[in-house]
């Protein structure tokens, strides 16, 4: 595959062969085994640490113990598979938080990835020192230009310091939503506006700091030609979770992600998830009595989730997703992108990227006609 044409993301001292990021996506869906296989494809791969501790045996009775073994054991997993560049996501509405950050900087992970929230208190050891030592890269993802005003602000008074990169996911993404209901389809709100936005937004601090910032477009990105229209906008890369679900080394049960390939466009709803966001996921089941109003017996022996009000909520979510992660779709249901439904099969990391660099070097060859 000829790469001369695809542009380079460079974050900091990370250069990435590939303007790839894999997209986390919590309890159980992307581990080692996929992140490792994207970081060998040349892009960063990433281990979600949301719910992670769903692989340990006692997750039940030590949520926190279970999620910093299990993630700590993911990373040493993944380092033993690949010698390429490997993320963690961590949610900041997870309880724990703090204790998963903690466990990736100790491992050196190559780079953490912040969302679900403002990540505006952060510990010292990611900051830089005098050591020398290569310092854990951060990347913030926002919904919109306003928040990440607020994180470099915010970074800039206290620490003197900025953010490595900012991942800017549009309404079309899966899972939680960082946008009210009424927003998802509003014009105002697409991944194209708030890109452009919040590029401007950062400029300044481009200047002050004297620094490169990679703005990463993220939400419904689905082909190679997205990724060219999206790097033509001022994007320096892309995220892209959904299409690696249906891939061989995807972390998921063979049945989630048959519910991607089987799935149709009217399938894919918008949903009140527990944690107090709106969601997109495929419909099934298990949505459809949570819709009707059937509620479900609640006891959270986690409180993994800051947002979450367990006693006001028809289901666990955390439960739901883990059920999911292993094929119980009748009492869970999948996350998924608005453009899921155009998946019909499964393949390898390799064929997948291979064909989204074929396609970007065509709509290079022949520009996008807006």
């Amino acid at each position: 595959m000829d790469l001369k044409k695809i542009p380079k993301l460079k974050i900091g001292d990370l250069n990435p062969m590939i303007p790839i990021i894999q997209g986390g996506m919590g309890v159980g869906i992307s581990l080692s085994n996929l992140a490792s296989a994207v970081a060998n494809e040349g892009g960063i791969g990433v281990i979600s640490a949301a719910g992670i501790g769903m692989l340990e045996p006692d997750f039940n009775k030590n949520l926190k113990e279970a999620n910093k073994r299990a993630l700590r054991k993911e990373i040493k997993k993944a380092r033993a598979m690949t010698g390429g560049i490997i993320g963690v996501n961590i949610m900041v509405a997870l309880s724990d938080y703090y204790d998963l950050l903690q466990v990736a900087i100790e491992e050196e992970v190559d780079v953490v990835i912040l969302g679900a929230g403002l990540p505006l208190n952060i510990p010292d050891n990611l900051l830089p020192n005098q050591s020398g030592k290569p310092r854990v890269k951060v990347i913030v993802i926002v919904s919109s230009a306003r928040a990440a005003k607020l994180i470099f602000q915010y970074w800039a008074k206290h620490y003197n310091h900025i953010p490595d990169a900012v991942v800017v996911e549009g309404p079309l993404a899966g899972g939680h939503l960082g946008f009210k209901k009424e927003q998802i389809s509003d014009p105002n709100y697409t991944l194209d506006t708030i890109l452009e936005e919040t590029i401007s937004i950062l400029k300044p601090y481009q200047e002050d700091f004297e620094r490169n910032i990679p703005v990463i477009a993220a939400g419904g990105i689905y082909t190679g030609t997205d990724i060219y229209k999206y790097i033509q906008l001022g994007a320096s890369g892309v995220q892209m979770a959904t299409r690696f679900v249906a891939t061989n080394e995807c972390d998921a049960s063979s049945i989630f992600k048959e519910a991607y390939i089987n799935c149709k466009k009217e399938d894919l709803s918008i949903i009140d998830s527990p944690v107090g966001l709106p969601g997109r996921a495929i419909n099934n089941s298990f949505l459809e009595k949570v819709s009707a109003g059937i509620k479900k017996p609640i006891k959270c022996p986690w409180k993994c989730l800051k947002t979450c009000d367990f006693l006001k909520s028809p289901y666990c979510i955390c439960a739901a997703l883990t059920n999911a992660q292993k094929g119980i779709l009748n009492k869970g249901f999948a996350f998924a992108g608005a453009n899921a439904y155009r998946i019909n099969a499964i393949s390898s990391v390799r064929e997948l990227i291979r064909t989204l660099l074929s396609e970007y070097n065509r709509a290079a060859t022949i520009p996008i006609i807006q």
